[in-house]
């Protein structure tokens, strides 16, 4: 049977495709742009005759159809890989709830510890002439998953980039139980938050200021992170390599003005490695079939190993608070699930190993609330409830727009001081009070 006429076979509708799920399911819904359309739409239509449905997924990038149907708490339960706005606004609501992960384990927890998966559906990239169909800009853990479900069910959409890369970027057709054809609507799109801001660009700089010609960079998402990269694309910087765990529409800034050799890297030399991408339309442009860009799984693109590997590696990521210990939050604000952990920790570690590399985490020494209040980022401890993402002995570079401090090696009382130094100057009284309170405080030239 050849590859057009096994996929003949076993295609078929949205509908009939999901008539497969039954209550008490675990149904995997792809990650990111990849979440499914048509069959979330078909679903919802049956939802309301399920219960007890598991759902795994992370990173939405838009609405779903079964969240809009009545009671959804009723029927399905959301357990997030990663959130996002959309999500998070679900904990309100009930079904939604953060699976706490280190995301470059997640193929392993697939593989060696969780239940086997009943159901999991997806969108991919049109079946290729070898009957493989590209899991678009979201290899991440996508293959390992597959591995453990018992039916597998692919949403066709015409749109989806063509990603290319090492292993685990793609699903035979062989492996794939049923096809769906979908409306081919386009590839959600994740914007850039709006130009950089004073801070962002004053915190951008002291960073770019600190890489090298030759270094190899990891972008988190955010104002600063892409603020740097489009310094990095004005810059005089040359023959920079990628290897990251999400790609952002900075790196096609970068790429475009010539900056990006891959030239340096000891691995993966002349490719720019990533885990799954979320961006413009430009950026998913730039990313089909480009042979210059390698999608690969999560556990290797995020390995401390891997990333140790690479010299002059520079990981560049946001947080919500710190405190004068030194320990960063970059997903929760008290109990308040913001984001996730993701990858921040491993490129933390990995980058500091690198011979030559460097770990900056950047966040604004302050921010505004709905009432108009100010309130520093830089805390004495961090709010009760809030999860430690790098504990205290892992920080290295912490950079706001009042400077830039090297937190390894500091004592307690050295590294309230250096905090103290890039915090708000508003605010570095009261927080001198609080250290001297905590015994963390020594008197210094103050």
């Amino acid at each position: 049977m050849s590859f057009a006429e096994e996929y003949q076979k076993k295609l078929t509708t949205a509908d009939e495709a999901v008539k497969v799920i039954k209550s008490g399911d675990r149904l995997e819904y792809g990650w990111c742009v990849t979440t499914p359309d048509a069959l979330d739409v078909a679903l919802a239509k049956r939802m309301p005759e399920l219960e007890n449905i598991q759902i795994h997924g992370g990173i939405l990038m838009k609405p779903l159809a079964i969240a809009q149907i009545e009671n959804p708490a009723d029927h399905f339960t959301w357990n997030s890989w990663h959130m996002g706005g959309i999500e998070r606004k679900w904990i309100n609501e009930g079904f939604s709830y953060y699976a706490p992960i280190r995301y470059s384990e997640l193929p392993g927890y697939y593989r060696d510890y969780l239940p086997r998966t009943n159901v999991a559906m997806m969108q991919v990239a049109p079946m290729d002439q070898h009957g493989y169909f590209s899991l678009g800009p979201s290899a991440s853990h996508l293959c390992a998953m597959m591995e453990k479900a018992d039916c597998i069910i692919v949403e066709v959409n015409e749109n989806m980039p063509r990603c290319l890369g090492g292993f685990e970027d793609s699903v035979h057709i062989s492996k794939v139980d049923m096809i769906v054809e979908g409306d081919n609507p386009p590839i959600a799109e994740l914007g850039g938050g709006g130009a950089a801001t004073d801070v962002d660009k004053a915190v951008a700089k002291q960073i770019v200021d600190q890489i090298p010609n030759g270094a190899c960079l990891q972008l988190g998402i955010g104002g600063m992170p892409n603020a740097v990269g489009s310094l990095i694309a004005e810059s005089d910087l040359k023959d920079l390599g990628v290897h990251t765990e999400m790609y952002v529409d900075a790196f096609v800034d970068i790429a475009k003005a010539g900056k990006i050799t891959g030239a340096n890297k000891s691995i993966d030399r002349y490719r720019q490695t990533y885990a799954f991408a979320a961006g413009t339309k430009k950026l998913y442009d730039y990313l089909d079939n480009n042979p210059e860009c390698m999608s690969a799984p999560v556990n290797y693109t995020n390995n401390i190993a891997t990333i140790s590997s690479l010299d002059n590696f520079i990981s560049i990521n946001n947080a919500v608070d710190i405190d004068l210990y030194g320990q960063i939050s970059s997903e929760s604000s008290g109990t308040r699930q913001i984001s996730g952990a993701g990858g921040q920790l491993d490129f933390v570690m990995g980058a500091y190993l690198s011979k030559g590399g460097k770990s900056f985490v950047c966040l604004s020494s302050t921010f505004t609330d709905k009432k108009g209040v100010t309130h520093s980022r830089i805390l004495p401890t961090l709010h009760p409830g809030s999860v430690v993402t790098d504990t205290r002995a892992n920080a290295h570079y912490i950079v706001t727009e009042y400077g830039m401090v090297n937190m390894k090696g500091l004592s307690t009382w050295e590294r309230a001081e250096a905090l103290i130094s890039i915090a708000h100057p508003d605010f570095r009284d009261q927080l001198i009070k609080d250290a001297e309170a905590a015994k963390i405080w020594r008197r210094s030239n103050k």
